[in-house]
């Protein structure tokens, strides 16, 4: 008989009167006793397996320890470079009322995880720190913030764990909410995407910019149906992933856009450059008769004079396929994307898409207030999920070490019934703001003490036993190197020393 004492016993219970069911209609129909038998044997086997099998949901990981040291030090730096733009910390729910996301979002609203009625308020996990950054401006009635928050955000989307992209994940937004004088806060953001992506050192980067209002402008000299700007954007957006023949096609044959139309919007978005791109844009026959082009022009010329002024324009391009696929945004987009570089040995194609992304969004915060009032925004949210990608994988390649914790001093003896001194010297220790560790264990044997400083990669080692103790010493070791003795009353100021000079090593 197949065990069935692993199940819980009212599970057992049902699942045994179940098969008896079966078994008997089995032999009802004169089945061979063996065939029923290997039938049950079968079930059972497939249901204990289904019960065992443990996994996180699709699309989410665990972080290891390990994981989350170099997680935190992406993190670091970026909040780091938002406080120092002068940005202000934020937290909002991961939930909002579900009517506060659904109209936001357009196409997307379909990727919004909706959380089950429970008889009160109808609610959905955030897709964005933007959408709720815009609903705390209108309902505290701001009028200008410049903010920055970190928060996971939750996307039903297909994951591509290869590609860095989960359905959940943390974003790193900073925005500057108010009534300024034009593209001055703009360029700040670009200037701030610049600096994060430089000190994180992932390679070659560029950011590319456009408009949404020269996108729109595009399309309405082009001859596309105001009724099909959304749906022939969204075609445009595949371009960094697709050739122009297959973008044309999907435009022509699914979407029935004139061919000759087709050919117009390719003569355009196919185009990228500096601020020469943009002069030329301006002298375009087509484009200088509209006036949304040529706003959304004329706003790109005056944020690539802030740019040079910045210093950062070799990292920027005017790509007129950009178009960002949000409807909230109204005026510059832009996205920081990684160049290619050939794989070293050992290392995979880095293939993660943008790696940072936002815009201006004035009208968002409307949507929310009652009266209508805007606010006009601009913002941009680093990708940390596709960053920490790169960086574990670069790690994994060149077998750089991460330390889990961040111990200086371990606290050990060679003796027996040392655990009080050791107490009261650890005490002493974290009382001084060091960071220290002992073995929970009453009598630890040296070689183990030593093994785990060695492992965790602990540099100072403090050793008390009898001979110290009668001396007024403490021995001080250096892990990697050799111990030495110190005076009692020195050992505090001397291990500062030694970790300030490991420090500068």
């Amino acid at each position: 008989m197949p065990q069935l004492g692993l199940l819980p016993r009212r599970t057992c219970a049902a699942l045994l009167s179940q098969l008896l069911r079966r078994a008997a209609c089995i032999r009802a129909v004169g089945c061979h006793s063996q065939v029923a038998q290997a039938m049950l044997t079968s079930q059972l086997k497939s249901h204990q397996e289904k019960t065992n099998f443990i996994k996180t949901p699709k699309g989410t990981r665990d972080l290891s320890p390990k994981q989350m040291v170099v997680r935190e030090k992406i993190l670091d730096t970026v909040i780091s470079c938002f406080k120092r733009h002068g940005a202000e910390g934020l937290d909002t729910p991961a939930f909002e009322l579900r009517e506060f996301l659904t109209e936001k979002y357009d196409n997307e609203s379909g990727l919004i995880y909706d959380l089950e009625d429970q008889g009160g308020e109808l609610l959905s996990l955030r897709y964005d720190l933007t959408v709720p950054f815009a609903r705390y401006l209108a309902m505290n009635k701001l009028k200008k913030m410049k903010r920055y928050q970190v928060g996971k955000v939750w996307r039903r989307e297909s994951p591509t764990v290869v590609q860095g992209r989960y359905r959940e994940f943390y974003q790193c937004d900073f925005d500057i909410a108010g009534q300024f004088d034009p593209m001055i806060p703009d360029a700040e953001c670009l200037k701030i995407m610049y600096e994060i992506l430089s000190e994180l050192q992932l390679g070659d980067f560029l950011i590319k910019v456009n408009d949404r209002q020269i996108v729109d402008g595009i399309f309405a000299v082009c001859g596309v149906p105001e009724s099909k700007f959304h749906t022939i954007c969204s075609s445009v957006d595949k371009l960094d992933k697709i050739s122009w023949k297959d973008v044309r096609y999907e435009m022509v044959a699914k979407k029935s856009l004139a061919p000759e139309v087709a050919d117009r919007i390719g003569d355009y978005v196919q185009r990228h450059g500096g601020i020469s791109l943009v002069e030329q844009m301006l002298q375009d026959p087509r484009l200088s008769q509209n006036k949304q082009a040529l706003e959304g022009l004329g706003a790109l010329k005056l944020l690539f004079e802030y740019l040079t002024l910045f210093g950062i324009t070799e990292k920027i391009s005017f790509d007129l396929s950009l178009v960002r696929g949000l409807e909230y945004y109204t005026g510059v987009i832009y996205e920081a994307v990684l160049l290619q570089t050939p794989a070293q040995a050992g290392e995979e194609p880095l293939n993660v898409g943008s790696v940072a992304a936002g815009g201006r969004y004035d009208e968002l915060v409307a949507m929310f207030d009652p009266k209508g009032h805007k606010v006009p925004c601009v913002g941009l949210s680093i990708g940390v999920e596709r960053i920490f990608h790169i960086v574990e994988q670069r790690m994994k390649i060149s077998g750089e070490k991460v330390r889990a914790t961040e111990t200086q001093v371990f606290v050990a003896t060679p003796q027996r019934n040392f655990l009080r001194e050791r107490l009261k010297l650890i005490a002493e220790l974290w009382d001084a703001g060091i960071k220290a560790e002992m073995l929970y264990k009453n009598n630890p044997k040296l070689l183990t003490q030593l093994y785990y400083c060695e492992k965790t990669g602990i540099p100072l080692m403090v050793i008390i036993g009898e001979e110290e103790q009668k001396a007024g010493v403490i021995k001080l070791r250096l892990v990697a190197t050799r111990e030495e003795a110190v005076k009692r009353e020195h050992l505090v100021a001397e291990i500062q020393k030694r970790l300030s000079v490991l420090s500068l090593a």
